[in-house]
């Protein structure tokens, strides 16, 4: 599934082509995905001109004056940038026309989202699939003192705290197993028995975990790949995601494998207490 870091990737691989511009079409050739597309979207967005990008967790946006194109990738979904003559193939659902170009949406799994946000109803933080989001851990000054304060009563291990996405969003399985893996913290731990300093040392882990992850352009571990057609290469960098059995890269033992939330937890019983 894309994470925060595969979005953040595509956000910024499309808006040097979109911001700025105006639309002249929308191409809709299915219903929906996740759920159904906006009615007249194509009324909505044909003509307007695209004002900024942004994101939002795993939400990408596209901001026009009179609302907000919301897309989220789902667990197989990737944006391209294309000629606009280049012909859709069977998992391309939805294309935003730009004159000569366009950006086209695959999703092979349809779990993604095209969704629309108008001005009239609101901030675009009010809207219900964003309301409830944790801070955004690349721009929080207080990210160690927030996880902190907000698991003292918290029994749930720390990595399914980091992955509930109410506290801080956007680390998604891979990345909460390197940034705890970075900080020493075992992912079963309970959370509300970490103490500030060791937070303090998870959020730096996380902030720099991601990070790298955006500037190597994400993961690209089945369908994901950039606007510009490439992949991703963090994933030659894990330390333990997906590296069961294989010699952890700082003391040799062994990784692990468990299993939490019905997702896969990779870790080192001997880096991590």
């Amino acid at each position: 599934m894309p994470e925060l870091p595969e979005v953040e990737v595509t956000r910024r691989g499309i808006a040097p082509f979109l911001e700025g511009r105006r639309i002249t079409g929308v191409v809709q050739r299915r219903s929906g995905l996740r759920w159904p597309f906006p009615t007249d979207l194509d009324k909505l967005l044909t003509g307007q001109r695209v004002v900024s990008t942004g994101r939002r967790g795993k939400y990408l946006l596209i901001h026009f004056s009179h609302g907000t194109l919301i897309i989220h990738l789902g667990m197989s979904g990737h944006l391209r940038m294309l000629p606009a003559d280049h012909p859709p193939q069977k998992h391309d659902h939805f294309d935003l026309l730009l004159g000569e170009q366009l950006i086209r949406l695959t999703d092979p799994r349809r779990f993604g989202a095209v969704l629309w946000h108008a001005q009239a109803e609101g901030d675009i933080e009010s809207h219900v699939l964003l309301r409830s989001l944790g801070v955004e851990p690349l721009t929080s000054d207080d990210l160690a003192v927030l996880l902190h304060r907000q698991t003292r009563n918290r029994s749930a291990a720390i990595k399914q705290v980091l992955l509930a996405g109410d506290i801080v969003v956007g680390v998604g399985n891979i990345y909460a197993c390197e940034s705890l893996f970075e900080s020493g913290i075992h992912p079963n731990t309970a959370a509300r028995r970490i103490s500030l300093a060791r937070y303090q040392k998870l959020a730096i882990a996380i902030r720099r975990v991601l990070a790298a992850a955006i500037e190597q352009g994400g993961s690209s571990l089945r369908d994901f790949i950039g606007a510009d057609g490439q992949s991703g290469y963090f994933q030659q960098n894990y330390f333990v995601y997906d590296r069961e059995s294989e010699a952890c890269r700082h003391c040799d033992a062994p990784v692990r494998r468990i299993v939490q939330g019905q997702r896969s937890t990779f870790y080192c019983g001997r880096c991590q207490r």
